[in-house]
């Protein structure tokens, strides 16, 4: 199998779905660093008995973050806090918000659900505008990576 050849942000698609808004994040003022999707939990934990033997537990948990970076100039912060205001009016909203990330020339996709925002980015007005992030913590995220070897 040969080595795949190149990784380009262009290519990522991803998009946000919940009460009070859908929009694609891929198209507008997303920063240098991205968008982020780490998990929250180890999947595995070990406990050791005083003999030397193991145990290794498997963890069902599937919840984790997902951080999105937006420029300070990019419009789609309004989006995002128009998204996060209407959630914030009733618990019945909260936790609704579904993203999808995909590369579809590498193979790789992302489906996280049970989503909600942890706080609004910090706002910082400076010389330079730099970024704004917007964590989000999700209850399920079911990945999938690609290896760019895709059946044309």
């Amino acid at each position: 199998m040969a080595a795949p050849i190149a990784y380009s942000f262009a290519d990522i698609v991803c998009s946000i779905t919940g009460p009070g808004g859908s929009f694609t994040i891929s198209e507008a003022g997303v920063a240098d660093e991205g968008i982020t999707i780490a998990m929250t939990d180890d999947k595995t934990s070990m406990v050791t008995g005083a003999d030397g033997s193991w145990m290794h537990n498997l963890h069902a948990a599937k919840a984790g973050r997902v951080t999105i970076r937006l420029l300070k100039n990019s419009p789609l912060n309004r989006a995002m806090m128009d998204l996060y205001n209407y959630q914030q009016t009733s618990s019945a909203y909260t936790g609704q918000n579904v993203l999808v990330l995909s590369n579809p020339q590498w193979g790789e996709d992302h489906q996280c659900v049970g989503g909600a925002f942890v706080k609004l980015p910090d706002n910082v007005n400076a010389k330079d505008g730099g970024t704004m992030e917007w964590p989000m913590n999700f209850g399920a995220i079911d990945s999938k990576l690609g290896d760019g070897n895709l059946a044309l």
